[in-house]
């Protein structure tokens, strides 16, 4: 009897002179939830799009039960039952279009569909692969309104509503709130009992351990091993994937504080945020502690100037600063951001390294017009080394890097620019513990300069090791201020889901 299954054997794969994939092998059984886990740069992502039909060109062979099959564009792999979920979810969506229009896309522009649009037909059937999830979306709304969280909710109806036999999984639960994580949980579990393959990429090994079945390690583009979950322990997986011991907590080191730079007071956006309050100080990390919704990610957007219709006051080092100004304003200024969505609005994903990391300070790597390239390449050389960007050399597109490395380079990029205060909007979501131990040690370098950091995120561990005081939203507003010495997750937690004194 032929065990019904997806194999990958022998998988090899380049970029250039990058060889990103080495005689990997890889197998997800239907009914199975398989993790695939490994540090940023392991070839984890680059394994899936070759499953996926993004990648065309490779060497190794593909089989499904244990019939060979020809991967060489998206619709191959769809025709295949093989679906997935990106983590960097605007990538698989339309804006303009509707819930319902994007989530029926892809059956609707393949080959035999009806020429004649059912728009009723797909509201329900919209509808209905949402009620799967537990989402009561608007099905009219566009896409371009939608949260992070509601988006990833869209492609995974999408991924239902192709009855895929396999589905591909992307660090799924990266935007999503508890409640939401545990509905797809929930999901994630049904669909496993109905038959479906799940291969499941996720830097957070708690879920993994939850979940998954079973794990493959991948490490610098090879298979390291496979191994039944209840065989194996979060520290062993942890071992595989560097290949040593990794504390799993960040360290935040002693630096003595200065004097204020960045002071907010009564900041708001319609429906949004209200009368937000607080402030930076030299050799500072101060965190901003908050679930999905809570207005965290509007808060950094407005104190960079990519949110319209913001009131309030801002001041730096005592100078009062003008609101609904540009970016360019705010950096004059010597603020800078590290947005949440990073390939949307913190690099060019198809420009190179050098380009990327220099694009800020293009000014001073030009004369008469003209970039200076060699000093240009020069000082991008220093940046990346310095934030621990791997990658063949500075020329190499930014789109071949793996999630950590990219994050490195959206951060690097403002080093190279007189900045003060740094915003980091949810700076470690989608990356391995060895990358988030390298950009809090980022941190930790940069408060040493006495910079200020303001750290936003729902990963409230993080902030408990890593905060000097940590601000906790709830609803748009600021509800508690903690000390390091008396911040705990509980608490944090408490306060962010509505608690009160």
């Amino acid at each position: 009897m032929t065990i019904e299954q997806l194999e990958m054997k022998h998988i090899a794969k380049s970029f250039e002179s990058f060889q990103a994939l080495q005689d990997v092998s890889f197998t997800v059984k239907k009914g199975e939830i398989h993790a695939l886990l490994g540090a940023n740069g392991a070839g984890k992502s680059t394994l899936m799009k070759i499953l996926s039909g993004a990648y065309s060109e490779y060497t190794g062979t593909i089989y499904k039960n244990g019939h060979s099959v020809t991967l060489g564009s998206p619709k191959d792999a769809k025709n295949l039952g093989i679906a997935i979920v990106h983590q960097e979810v605007d990538v698989a969506l339309v804006p303009s279009l509707t819930v319902a229009e994007n989530i029926v896309l892809d059956r609707q522009t393949s080959k035999g569909s009806p020429a004649i649009v059912k728009w009723k037909q797909h509201d329900t059937e919209a509808k209905k692969a949402l009620a799967m999830l537990g989402s009561t979306l608007n099905v009219k709304k566009n896409v371009s309104e939608l949260t992070l969280a509601e988006k990833q909710q869209v492609l995974l109806a999408r991924a239902i509503l192709q009855d895929a036999e396999y589905i591909i999984l992307d660090e799924p639960t990266a935007p999503l709130s508890q409640h939401e994580t545990k509905r797809l949980f929930e999901v994630v579990t049904n669909l496993k009992k109905k038959g479906m393959g799940i291969i499941y990429i996720s830097h957070r090994l708690q879920e993994v351990s939850d979940l998954c079945d079973v794990y493959t390690v991948l490490k610098d583009g090879k298979h390291v091993v496979t191994k039944a979950i209840v065989q194996s322990t979060m520290q062993e997986m942890i071992t595989f994937m560097l290949g040593k011991q990794v504390a799993q907590e960040s360290v935040r080191e002693e630096v003595a504080v200065g004097a204020e730079l960045l002071r907010v007071e009564k900041l708001s956006l319609p429906n949004v945020l209200q009368d937000i309050t607080f402030h930076v100080k030299e050799g500072e990390v101060v965190g901003i502690a908050g679930l999905v919704g809570a207005g965290k990610t509007e808060l950094c957007r407005s104190l960079f100037g990519l949110e319209n219709k913001t009131a309030g006051q801002l001041s730096m080092r005592n100078h009062p600063l003008l609101v609904n100004r540009s970016p360019r304003y705010y950096i004059k200024n010597k603020l800078s951001l590290i947005p949440e969505e990073r390939r949307k609005e913190g690099i060019l994903v198809d420009e190179s390294i050098v380009l990327n990391l220099s694009l800020p300070s293009l000014k001073d790597f030009t004369k008469w017009s003209f970039v200076q390239k060699r000093k240009q390449k020069e000082a991008s050389q220093s940046v990346a080394a310095n934030v621990g960007v791997k990658a063949s050399s500075v020329e190499q597109k930014v789109k071949t890097l793996s999630g950590g490395n990219q994050q490195k380079v959206a951060i690097g990029k403002w080093l190279l620019k007189e900045t003060d205060v740094y915003i980091f909007d949810e700076p470690t979501k989608g990356i391995d513990i060895g990358s988030k131990q390298e950009i809090f040690s980022i941190m930790n370098e940069l408060t040493k300069q006495q910079k200020g950091i303001l750290y936003a995120t729902c990963e409230f561990d993080e902030l408990v090791n890593m905060a000097d005081r940590i601000y906790v939203m709830y609803n748009g507003k600021i509800v508690k201020e903690l000390s390091k010495a008396e911040a705990t997750y509980e608490q944090l937690f408490y306060y962010a889901s509505g608690g009160t004194v």
